[in-house]
């Protein structure tokens, strides 16, 4: 072989070599500074409680500060297109929730990122189900007391939600759809003025996270109808399933992931998935969560990413049957 080839051909393999080695050396040195977590919420609500709570754990694992920045706005819409055009180095990380990841491209005309495309998924951190609650002026004990209440009364009745496409909302919009029911949305900017006023009687009902809720349930301030979910809350035992009160299919939850930029290297991917899952099952994080009526998850990337293609096919499905629509 001639030595011009014979040069060229090491050539080649030697940055080959290098190219399929770069992403390893990029995970050796990470991470060297701080991270940011983008909440797409405001602060005070269990978006921001789970990052506050993950961050110390993490930030001690990786010898680097875990910073938690709230970005609220338009569903968690403005916060997690802040991060999907971010830098892909694993410094610039979303807390994404059910709506962030599953509902939101449903529900926008012109959605502002794609979640599948836009980012890479770390771990689902922990979920939660809903629970529908009302006043306890309002004279209905169960699921098939307050469908006769609302058919009795049609338009009487409010179910008030944490926003338009938020799954409070999109809970009352498939109760309305299964029960043919007459009950009027009020839609609040976040679920804490929406409970607020449930607490004080000016809207009939929510349906929302249990972990919004359950110390209201709890104190005897809201009276729980139906845990919407297929299992038993441990928190609320007493409390039906979807199915024991008669109506499987109403289904309602909301489930809280760590995700990165798209093209975040795999080797940093896994070692953010190595310390948040630590840092979650952390008797310190996973028993405050656990109070709260979080069940704590702390899965890997991939199943992560299943799970959510999945629950994007659900979402889709319910939007269109709830026919709700967001223009921008």
């Amino acid at each position: 072989m001639p030595s011009g080839n014979w040069t060229a051909l090491v050539s080649a393999v030697l940055l080959s070599i290098v190219s399929l080695a770069a992403p390893r050396v990029e995970a050796a040195g990470f991470p060297e500074r701080a991270i940011t977590i983008v909440v797409p919420f405001p602060a005070g609500s269990t978006s921001d409680t789970i990052p506050r709570l993950v961050a110390p754990v993490m930030s001690k694992s990786l010898g680097v500060p875990v910073i938690i920045e709230n970005r609220g706005g338009a569903n968690g819409s403005i916060g997690a297109a802040r991060v999907a055009s971010s830098v892909a180095d694993g410094y610039t990380l979303l807390l994404a929730t059910t709506g962030v990841l599953a509902i939101n491209q449903w529900i926008y005309e012109k959605p502002a990122y794609h979640p599948e495309s836009d980012f890479a998924p770390i771990s689902n951190a922990a979920s939660t189900p809903n629970v529908i609650v009302v006043h306890p002026s309002v004279k209905a004990g169960t699921l098939k007391e307050l469908v006769s209440l609302a058919k009795a009364e049609p338009g009487t009745l409010t179910f008030a939600s944490a926003g338009d496409g938020s799954t409070s909302h999109l809970c009352g919009e498939t109760l309305k759809a299964l029960e043919g029911v007459d009950i009027v949305h009020i839609p609040y900017q976040g679920p804490a003025r929406a409970i607020q006023d449930v607490l004080a009687g000016r809207v009939s009902m929510i349906c929302d996270n249990l972990s919004n809720v359950v110390q209201q349930v709890q104190g005897g301030t809201l009276k729980p109808i139906v845990v919407t979910a297929s299992a038993p809350s441990q928190q609320l035992p007493d409390v039906p399933t979807s199915a024991q009160a008669g109506e499987p299919d109403l289904l309602a939850g909301i489930w809280y992931g760590f995700v990165a930029p798209a093209a975040t290297p795999r080797d940093v991917i896994e070692i953010l998935n190595k310390a948040i899952v630590e840092a979650l099952r952390d008797p310190s994080v996973s028993n405050h969560l656990e109070a709260l009526g979080l069940t704590v998850i702390a899965d890997q990337p991939d199943h992560f990413g299943a799970f959510i293609a999945s629950e994007s096919a659900r979402m889709e499905a319910i939007v269109k049957r709830a026919k709700a629509r967001i223009a921008n």
